[in-house]
């Protein structure tokens, strides 16, 4: 599907550059596969976003305050 997108000029350029490296014409491959990567990663952002908040409530409160607290104490470690 043809469509319209804007940019700035040095990300077109880059994306030519690269497409001439692969020996290709124009970057419509190079920017189909950007594309793909980036649903890919939104996708898994979108799965492991849902079991986190699955797992909401798991912990009894005394736990839950038990690890904040390992936590913030580690975090005070921090290199």
């Amino acid at each position: 599907m043809r469509t319209t997108v804007e940019m700035k000029s040095q990300h077109r350029s880059a994306l030519l550059a690269l497409a001439a490296r692969r020996g290709e014409k124009g970057f419509s491959s190079v920017l189909a596969e950007a594309i793909e990567e980036y649903l890919d990663a939104e996708r898994l952002r979108a799965q492991r976003r849902e079991e986190l908040l699955s797992v909401a409530g798991a912990l009894s409160p005394e736990d839950a305050e038990a690890l904040r607290r390992s936590t913030i104490a580690l975090r005070e470690n921090w290199r």
